[in-house]
């Protein structure tokens, strides 16, 4: 079986004595970075508001960023720790808090973010589900980098494969695989956010609370389970060809996004034809 060479690249980007800065944690920082300017840029962005008024000003972006990321990052391991591999961590603890050594669930973090914003916009007396809106049209950012940083570690591997383009990883036998984090990136990463960009700045999805979070969690769940057909399911809890944890985790975000873009989209026509 011919295979691409895996470009082993090392996972710590910066070494300065015995502090070590790891592409992982990179990847993260400038996801929710480029997110957090992202979300800026659409809070001045008149047009794309109802009666033409962000519902935040621009400068409160800097304390959603703060709890936006203290959920992804708190969430996101504790998703790994419950849905993934629960025996290893229970049985080390102490593994919990190593987060630089990698392990974080996108879903556990989404839970962990959406509380966090509940909890912000409670404090600042606005709607949860426009700041829902809000952070979901960012989070494209973060999927790309964090499953680029899936890659560089080498971890999150894809389903032994024949393609072309399969490469042999490290610690996951001599046999090719699909890059399926590489997948992951493009998908959830790249698409997601061109098909929100399309709604917020095409269709102004904005204009209507709660539409493109739906939008984000159909659009993802979708893309996810296109993703987990090439994955490997390392946790464990199903052993089907066809069947995955990330794909059991990902049907309620698909039905509760559809469902909730419906009702939105029929509201905003009601309210439309109200004379």
């Amino acid at each position: 079986m011919l295979a691409i060479s895996y470009p082993a690249i090392d996972p710590v980007a910066i070494a300065i004595g015995p502090i070590a800065i790891k592409w992982y944690g990179l990847a993260y920082v400038a996801g929710l970075l480029l997110g957090w300017l992202y979300i800026k840029r659409l809070l001045v962005t008149n047009r794309l508001w109802a009666g033409d008024q962000p519902p935040l000003p621009p400068d409160v972006a800097d304390d959603l960023f703060a709890w936006i990321a203290l959920g992804v990052v708190v969430g996101g391991r504790l998703g790994h720790v419950l849905l993934y591999e629960p025996d290893y961590y229970f049985s080390h603890p102490i593994e919990i808090l190593k987060i630089w050594q990698g392990g974080m669930a996108f879903h556990g973090g989404l839970v962990g973010s959406i509380v966090a914003m509940w909890i912000f916009a409670r404090m600042k007396g606005v709607s949860a589900l426009t700041v829902w809106d809000i952070a979901a049209a960012a989070v494209p950012f973060g999927l790309f980098f964090g499953r680029t940083a899936n890659f560089i570690n080498a971890e999150v591997i894809g389903r032994v494969s024949d393609v072309p383009w399969a490469m042999v990883f490290p610690g996951a036998g001599p046999l090719p695989r699909h890059p399926v984090q590489l997948y992951e990136a493009l998908l959830e990463g790249l698409v997601l956010f061109l098909i929100l960009r399309w709604l917020t700045h095409s269709r102004y999805s904005l204009k209507k609370p709660g539409f493109t979070g739906a939008a984000f969690l159909t659009g993802y769940g979708a893309l996810r389970m296109v993703c987990e057909m090439f994955k490997e399911d390392y946790s464990g809890l199903f052993d089907t060809p066809w069947l995955t944890s990330g794909m059991l985790y990902s049907v309620p975000m698909v039905i509760v996004g559809l469902v909730a873009m419906w009702i939105i989209g029929r509201q905003s026509s009601e309210v439309r034809q109200t004379p």
